[in-house]
């Protein structure tokens, strides 16, 4: 998969069509906890808390023009991409079924259905709603929204060129890994503008299929995706987005729950932003980092702040939530 630079900025205006660009921004206490410049990306500052609303954007966009006979949609997810897909479709007329998982987070499920979802529970994590969600599409005659697609990971990018066109001399940049769009679009828009920024993906020691495979380089699914951080709680990762971070990613960092919850308690004493568990990882993983990167220039996605007030209240005591 490769875009050109002229294809990231259609998408990007496109994007801009319906968004503000989200800031980037230095915070001296940070830089003093990291010992590093540290520039955040806040995906938290969006209308639906997360970078999804991007590839919702786009897709729908896209999906309405190659496949106008289309009235309903159908997708998986643990939130933020369930939330951005719903948003973009009751925009654009079409109905949308989102399938998550059992144990899912309260707050995101009731926000997909605030953004017009009809919400259906299934299985025991998000592998088992998307084989749901597939089966169901088939069923109902719905279009199947995949979480990694072309016309998503072209929307997503645009926070990439964002934060790219602020600080173009970054060393290095840590992408959360989820099913991938994120750290596929920060390596497409990275190499679109001929930086040399390195990309570091971030996964949870829970949930390591994405780090397993880049370090084998072979795809490796896991018996499990034990974390608090749904986000990234993933057993099967994704062959086109493997293809893609195998290749442009420097390296895969694994940070544990514990120190995902010390990096939301950084973020709100140095911020006062919130970030949800995927959100704080590249954090983590840059605090582990922390003396390989010492007064080095160095980016961080917070790619979003959706984390249910119970959880937060746990972590914010001092404490990890546990995963049932």
């Amino acid at each position: 998969m490769s875009v050109t630079l002229g294809e990231l900025e259609k998408s990007a205006a496109l994007v801009h069509a319906s968004m503000p660009p989200t800031p980037q921004i230095v915070w001296p206490l940070l830089n003093q906890e990291v010992g590093a410049e540290v520039w955040v990306k806040h995906e938290n500052h969006t209308a639906t808390g997360a970078f999804k609303i991007r590839g919702g954007i786009t897709f729908i966009d896209w999906l309405k023009r190659e496949h106008p006979e289309v009235e309903g949609i159908i997708t998986a997810t643990r939130g933020n991409h369930g939330q951005s897909q719903a948003r973009a479709a009751t925009m654009a007329g079409l109905r949308s079924t989102i399938v998550v998982p059992k144990n899912n987070s309260r707050e995101k499920n009731a926000a997909m259905q605030a953004f017009g979802a009809e919400l259906i529970e299934f299985g025991a994590d998000f592998d088992a709603a998307r084989s749901e969600a597939r089966r169901l599409a088939e069923e109902q005659h719905l279009y199947m929204v995949p979480a990694f697609h072309l016309e998503i990971v072209k929307g997503v990018a645009s926070y990439a060129m964002e934060l790219f066109a602020a600080a173009p001399d970054l060393d290095t940049v840590y992408v959360p890994i989820g099913c991938g769009s994120g750290i596929c679009g920060t390596i497409l828009a990275r190499d679109a503008l001929g930086l040399s920024t390195k990309i570091v993906g971030v996964v949870s020691t829970g949930a390591p299929a994405a780090k397993q495979s880049f370090d084998t380089g072979l795809l490796t699914e896991t018996s499990s995706a034990s974390t608090f951080a749904d986000g990234v709680a993933v057993r099967v990762p994704v062959l086109e987005a493997f293809r893609i971070y195998s290749e442009g990613a420097d390296r895969i960092v694994a940070v544990s729950d514990d120190e995902i919850a010390e990096a939301i308690r950084c973020y709100y004493r140095c911020t006062h932003n919130v970030a949800e568990g995927a959100g704080a990882a590249p954090l983590a993983a840059l605090l582990q980092e922390r003396h390989e990167m010492a007064d080095c220039k160095v980016g961080v996605i917070l790619c979003g702040g959706n984390i249910d007030t119970d959880i937060l209240t746990v972590v914010l005591a001092g404490g990890t939530p546990q995963v049932a």
